[in-house]
């Protein structure tokens, strides 16, 4: 089974389209747990434009996090698109209640857990918290099309447009980040 959660009016062919409003195939508060699917019994999850308005609380978007582990089976992939936070388009949107960066989403990974408890880190170990584990697999920075322009043409470097990204908003639009599910 293939899951589009939080689908809006975006719906996906072959997925189950999962929504709290309108008329999606499944209507569910992705808050609201358990989820109406057995463990081990999704192959897909797409959050596009979701996760930022999930969790305001920690232990919210912690439940979430938890909540798609169970559902995933091993090997799993679960595609997740966000604004960036230093984006007009997160940053305009009052719904938008949690940041969610490829830091964020590599705490719930026991591999990193583990590096970081072996070195010392500081870092919340959430996957060894929660019993959960993800891999970021994937991460694509969509950029605005003039820094975009720039960096392709060789009129910003590597280096140059990393400063930038750190120091200035209206850089990253977006984040396209790919997890996948260790069981």
């Amino acid at each position: 089974m293939k899951l589009n959660l939080g689908c809006g009016a975006n719906r996906l062919s072959g997925y189950v389209n999962v929504d709290k409003h309108g008329a999606p195939d499944v209507r569910h508060d992705l808050e609201v747990v358990p989820w109406p699917w057995d463990d081990n019994s999704v192959e897909e999850a797409v959050f596009h434009h979701v996760l930022e308005h999930l969790g305001q609380t920690p232990e919210a978007f912690i439940g979430v996090m938890k909540e798609l582990y169970r559902v995933c089976a091993p090997g799993a992939l679960v595609r997740i698109v966000v604004p960036h936070p230093r984006h007009d388009d997160f940053l305009g949107d009052p719904t938008h209640v949690r940041v969610v960066t490829p830091d964020v989403l590599n705490l719930f990974s026991k591999r990193l857990n583990l590096e970081w408890r072996r070195t010392g880190a500081a870092n919340s170990p959430l996957a060894l918290y929660h019993g959960v584990d993800f891999d970021l697999v994937e991460l694509q920075e969509v950029l605005e099309r003039k820094y975009l322009e720039d960096y392709e043409s060789g009129r910003l470097t590597k280096v140059e447009l990393e400063q930038i990204i750190s120091e200035r908003n209206n850089v990253v639009r977006e984040f396209r980040m790919t997890l996948k599910v260790i069981k």
